[in-house]
């Protein structure tokens, strides 16, 4: 592994400067990778591009993208505690319990004890909730094909392939 000192400083995008070294009056900073080639600001401009396409369909619906995250998880998963929809949706335990709240008001989830632990309880989607699954999908699936179009369904399918290889060695 390189060390830092001869990774290679992008600057601007796609601009690759050269492998000498900052000037010596250089502040510390300008040796390391430029903004432009941040990998979590790639993946953060990606993820925008992509949810600008969906981010209509569920304005229609009246629903948040938050939201959205915890009823697709409830579908996929069934029930579960509030802790692993959180995890599921990658979404934060502050940030869920208001998002139940307001789901639970509009009557697309229903919380019940857990037989095992009165203090906890169980939340799953109600068919109002199935039925938004079912109308959001609908709404979302031409999306998904001029994504499938637009970048090709083989590297569509293989940039799925890495971000989950990327996210299995991270974990590791």
């Amino acid at each position: 592994m390189p060390s830092l000192s001869k990774i290679r400083v992008f600057q601007g995008e796609g601009d690759l400067e050269n492998d000498a070294e900052p000037a010596g009056n250089s502040p510390e900073w300008a040796r390391y990778r430029a903004f432009s080639r941040s990998l979590p600001m790639a993946l953060m401009r990606a993820r925008e591009d992509v949810m600008a396409g969906f981010r209509p369909n569920l304005r229609a619906h009246k629903i948040t993208e938050q939201q959205w995250r915890a009823i697709k998880a409830l579908a996929k998963n069934g029930e579960m505690r509030a802790g692993q929809l959180a995890k599921s949706s990658l979404i934060s335990m502050p940030s869920l319990t208001r998002i139940l709240r307001d789901l639970e008001k509009r009557k697309l989830i229903m919380r019940r004890p857990e037989p095992n632990d009165q203090r906890a309880a169980l939340i799953s989607l109600t068919p109002d909730g199935e039925a938004m699954v079912v109308s959001v999908g609908r709404g979302a699936e031409p999306r998904y094909d001029h994504i499938a179009r637009a970048f090709g369904p083989e590297r569509l399918e293989l940039l799925h392939q890495l971000l989950d290889e990327l996210s299995g060695v991270l974990k590791s």
